[in-house]
C-alpha cells in the first residue's frame, strides 16, 4: 500500500526560514543566499520523506510566504499597483505580502484572512479587469526538476481553479470574465509538467468541503470538465481536506480525474458517504487517515476499522491536510519518555503512515503484531487523572453563570460616567515591541543568569518606559506593553495547570510569523494571579485607565493543541473559569477597563453553517461570557478578534456581551463596516486604522481619512481609534511613529467634531 501527505512543514526543523527570510528583509542576506537556503531545505525535506518510506512526495508545498500567493503569482494574478513599484520578482511578491513603502512607491499589502479553520493565514489574490491571467511564473517546474535532479520523482502541488477563486476578491471584474484565461493557464501548468514527466499533479481544493450552492457546484464541474479532459500524460490528484464533501461527492465521482483525497478525520460523513456512493473504480483514494492538525499518536486500532471498509488495490495512505499545521519532530524535546510517547508531529507521522500500510498489509501477520503491541499499550491505559474539584464547579453552572446585569445599554452609561473618555478614544490591542533586548532579558532569566529581582527591574522599567511614552503621545487608554510575556496563549498556559510546553515545536502563523502552540495535557485551573501585579504596577504610573490585558478561553483552547480524550467545549469551559478568577482579580486590584482577547474565535468555527451554532457557537460565545459574567456594571469589558471574516458572524459576536470589541479591518479595505451597520451591532467598535502585519508607516493625512470612513458608517460614540492588532512583532522606530501619527490624526478627528457640533 502506498504513502504519501498532503504536504509538509517548510520553515525547517530550527527555523532556517523564518531566520533567513527576515535577514532578507533587514539587507543581510541576498536573493541568491536566500534562495539557496530555499533550495537546502527543500532538499532536506525530500530526502527526510524518502528516507521515512513515503511512496510518493509531494513538491511545491514549499514557500517563501505562502502558497496561495504563490499560485496567483505563478498566473500573473497580481495588482497593477504592484507592477508599477518596477521591483524584482522576488520584491515583489514580497511587497504583495508586506506591503511596501521606498523610493518606488508606497502601497498597502494584499489583504490577509485565516485558512479555513486553522491558525495560518493566506493572502487574497486580487483580480482587476486589466488582469491578464497567464502562466508567467516557473517555480512549480523547477522545484519538480529540483527533486528530480537528486534522485526524487515528486508530485506537485498548486491551488486548483475552484479554490483560487473562491479565495480571491474581484475588483471591478467578475469571475466569468477570467474563467477562460484561468482555466487555460492551468492547463498549460498540466501540459508543461507532463512534458517534464511528472506522474501527478495535486489540485487542491479544500473549498469543497464548504457549503456549496447550485451555481458554485455547476462552477466546479465546468472548471474540471474542461481542465482534467482530453489526452495528458500527467494523472490529476483533486484534494479535499477540512471536512466532507458531502454536497458534491457524487458528482466527483464522473470527473476525469485519477485520484481523489478524502479527510477521514474532520469529514464527518466522508465515510458515510463512501459506503452510500461508493468509490469510482478507476480512481486511486487518497485517504486522510493521520491528523494532519494535531499531534496526539494516532490510535491504529480505530484506523485499521476505518482502513477495512475501503478498498486496498486503489488506496493511497494520506495526511487528512499538509502537515504544516504541526511541529516539525517530538524528537526535539525533552519530554520523559512516557509522555513523548503519546505525540507525534510531522516527522512522527510519516512512521505512522508507513507502519499503518505495513499492517494493512495482509501478507505480513509478523510486522503486524510488532507494530500494533506498543500502540495497543498507549491507548489501553488512562493518560491524566480527572480533577474532581472541577468536574463538579462546571457540573454546577447555571443560566446566570452566563449573565451579566444590567443590560448593555445601562452598563454604558455608567461607564462613560465613571471613565469620563474622550469622543473617539485612542487604545493599542496591547501588546508593544519585543525587542531583542526584551526577548535577551527573558533568555536570561530563564537561564537564572539573571536574578528574578534584577528581570522584574527590568520589566518594571520597561513598562514605566512604555506608559509614559503613550502618555507623551496622548493616547487615552494605556497598555503595560506584556513585556513579560513569550506568547499570548504560552504565558498563559504557564501560569495554569494542565499544559505542556515545548522548546522547538514551531508552527508556520503566516509569513515569517511562528508561534510555538502549548499543549492541553489534562484539566486545567488556576493556581495562583498571572497579569495583577504587572497590570496594577502599570496602573500606579498614571491617572489615565490602563487596561488589563488577557487572553480569552476560546482563543487559548485554539490556539494550543487541544485534548483528544474530552470535548472542546468541556476544557474551554475550563480555561474560561480560570480565567474568570483573573478578570475578578483584576477588577479588586483598580483595573477599570479589561481586555479579553478572542483573536482565534472563528477558528475552530465549522466550515459548514448549518454547523455553526450546533457544534461550536452554542458553547464557545456562553464561554466568553461566563468569563466577565461577575464584573460590576462599571468595568469596561474590551475584546479583540484579527485577521478573519466576521460580517457572517456578527450576531454571535454581539451576544459575547463586550462592552468594545475591536477588529482588523485595514487589510479588509473596512468592508467589514457595512455589516455593522446592517446588524446594528450594539456593541462599540474599534476597527484598526492601520495594518500592524505591514513595516511601513501610515502618514496622519491618511489615518485621518480612515478615521472619516469609519466615521462615516459608525456613530462617533461607539467608535473607538486603534491599529489592527499587537505591536510585538514590529520594532521600536515604526511603531512609535505610527502610533504618533494615529494619535495626532484622532486628536484632529475630534476637534472637527466638537467644532461640528458647535456649528
Amino acid at each position: 500500500m502506498k504513502t504519501t501527505i498532503v504536504g509538509f512543514p517548510r520553515i525547517g526543523e530550527n527555523r532556517e526560514l523564518k531566520i533567513a527570510t527576515e535577514k532578507y528583509f533587514r539587507g543581510d542576506l541576498t536573493q541568491e543566499q536566500l534562495a539557496a537556503e530555499g533550495k537546502r531545505l527543500r532538499r532536506m525535506h525530500w530526502n527526510l520523506l524518502k528516507e521515512a518510506g513515503i511512496s510518493l512526495i509531494p513538491s511545491n508545498d514549499f514557500s517563501f510566504y505562502d502558497t496561495t500567493l504563490d499560485t496567483a503569482v505563478l498566473l500573473n494574478v497580481i495588482p497593477n499597483r504592484f507592477s508599477a513599484l518596477q521591483l524584482s520578482a522576488l520584491d515583489t511578491y514580497f511587497a504583495l505580502a508586506r506591503g511596501y513603502q521606498g523610493e518606488a512607491g508606497d502601497v498597502t499589502a494584499l489583504p490577509m484572512k485565516k485558512w479555513f479553520n486553522t491558525n495560518y493565514h493566506y493572502l487574497t489574490p486580487e483580480f482587476e479587469q486589466q488582469t491578464e491571467v497567464k502562466l508567467v511564473g516557473t517555480k512549480v517546474f523547477d522545484e519538480y526538476l529540483e527533486a528530480k535532479a537528486i534522485g526524487i520523482e515528486t508530485r506537485p502541488v498548486i491551488l486548483g481553479p475552484y479554490t483560487l477563486i473562491k479565495l480571491s476578491d474581484f475588483k471591478g471584474t467578475t469571475v466569468q470574465e477570467h474563467l477562460p484565461a484561468l482555466i487555460s493557464a492551468y492547463q498549460e501548468v498540466i501540459a508543461k509538467l507532463s512534458e517534464l514527466g511528472a506522474e501527478w499533479l495535486q489540485l487542491d481544493e479544500p473549498s469543497l468541503v464548504k457549503d456549496l450552492t447550485p451555481d458554485e457546484r455547476q462552477l466546479f464541474m465546468s472548471i474540471y470538465r474542461e481542465l482534467a479532459g482530453g489526452t495528458r500524460e500527467t494523472k490529476l490528484l483533486l484534494q479535499t481536506y477540512f471536512g466532507d464533501v458531502r454536497d458534491i461527492y457524487e458528482d466527483l465521482s464522473t470527473l476525469p480525474v485519477d485520484g481523489i483525497g478524502l479527510d477521514f478525520v474532520e469529514g464527518k460523513q466522508t465515510l458515510q458517504l463512501f459506503e452510500t456512493f461508493g468509490f469510482p473504480q478507476d480512481k486511486k483514494l487518497f485517504a486522510g487517515v493521520v491528523n494532519g492538525k494535531n499531534i496526539w499518536r494516532n490510535d491504529y486500532s480505530r484506523t485499521l476499522n476505518l482502513l477495512a471498509k475501503l478498498p486496498h488495490d486503489q488506496l493511497v495512505l494520506s495526511t487528512s491536510c499538509s502537515l504544516l499545521h504541526v511541529p516539525f519532530s517530538v524528537a526535539q524535546e525533552s519530554f520523559p519518555a512516557e509522555v513523548a510517547r503519546h505525540f507525534s508531529f510531522a516527522k512522527e507521522k510519516l512512521s505512522e503512515l508507513t507502519e499503518l500500510a505495513a499492517i494493512a498489509d495482509p501478507t505480513d501477520d509478523i510486522a503486524k503484531s510488532a507494530l500494533l503491541a506498543d500502540n495497543y499499550r498507549l491507548f489501553d491505559t488512562a493518560r491524566v487523572t480527572a480533577n474532581e474539584q472541577l468536574t463538579h464547579r462546571l457540573a454546577e453552572l447555571t443560566a446566570a453563570d452566563f449573565q451579566r446585569l444590567p443590560a448593555f445599554e445601562e452598563r454604558s452609561r455608567l461607564q462613560k460616567s465613571a471613565l469620563a473618555l474622550p469622543l473617539l478614544p485612542t487604545t493599542t490591542i496591547g501588546s508593544f515591541p519585543q525587542t531583542r533586548e526584551v526577548k535577551a532579558a527573558r533568555a536570561a532569566f530563564k537561564k537564572a543568569s539573571l536574578s528574578e529581582a534584577e528581570y522584574h527591574d527590568f520589566l518594571r522599567e520597561k513598562i514605566a518606559d512604555c506608559v509614559a511614552f503613550q502618555e507623551d503621545i496622548g493616547l487615552d487608554v494605556l497598555v503595560h506593553g506584556e513585556f513579560e510575556r513569550n506568547d499570548m496563549v504560552e504565558y498563559f498556559g504557564e501560569h495554569l495547570s494542565g499544559f505542556l510546553f515545548t522548546k522547538k515545536a514551531w508552527v508556520q502563523s503566516y509569513g515569517t510569523r511562528c508561534v510555538k502552540p502549548p499543549i492541553i495535557w489534562g484539566d486545567i485551573s488556576r493556581e495562583r494571579p498571572i497579569t495583577v501585579g504587572w497590570s496594577a504596577f502599570a496602573q500606579h504610573l498614571t491617572e489615565k485607565p490602563v487596561k488589563g490585558m488577557l487572553t480569552g478561553p476560546v482563543t487559548i483552547l485554539n490556539w494550543s493543541f487541544p485534548r483528544e480524550d474530552i470535548s472542546l467545549k468541556e476544557s474551554t469551559l475550563q480555561i474560561a473559569l480560570a480565567i474568570q478568577e483573573e478578570v475578578l482579580d483584576l477588577e479588586a486590584h483598580g483595573i477599570k477597563i479589561i481586555q479579553i482577547d478572542e483573536a482565534a474565535l472563528r477558528e475552530k468555527l465549522p466550515l459548514r453553517k448549518s454547523d455553526w451554532y450546533s457544534e461550536y457557537l452554542d458553547w464557545a460565545i456562553p464561554a466568553f461570557r461566563l468569563v466577565h459574567s461577575r464584573v460590576a456594571p462599571e468595568t469596561q469589558i474590551h475584546t479583540h478578534m484579527c485577521y478573519s471574516e466576521f460580517a457572517d458572524i456578527l450576531t454571535a459576536i454581539d451576544q459575547m456581551d463586550a462592552d468594545v470589541i475591536s477588529f482588523e479591518a485595514s487589510r479588509s479595505n473596512l468592508s467589514l463596516l457595512d455589516a455593522l451597520s446592517a446588524q446594528h451591532f450594539q456593541t462599540a467598535v474599534g476597527p484598526g486604522v492601520y495594518d500592524i502585519h505591514s513595516p511601513r508607516v501610515p502618514s496622519v493625512a491618511e489615518l485621518r481619512a480612515t478615521i472619516q470612513a469609519l466615521l462615516e458608517k459608525i456613530a462617533a460614540d461607539k467608535l473607538w481609534v486603534n491599529p489592527d492588532c499587537g505591536l510585538k512583532t514590529r520594532d521600536e522606530k515604526e511603531t512609535f511613529a505610527s502610533l504618533k501619527h494615529l494619535a495626532q490624526a484622532a486628536q484632529e478627528a475630534r476637534k472637527e467634531l466638537v467644532y461640528d457640533n458647535i456649528e
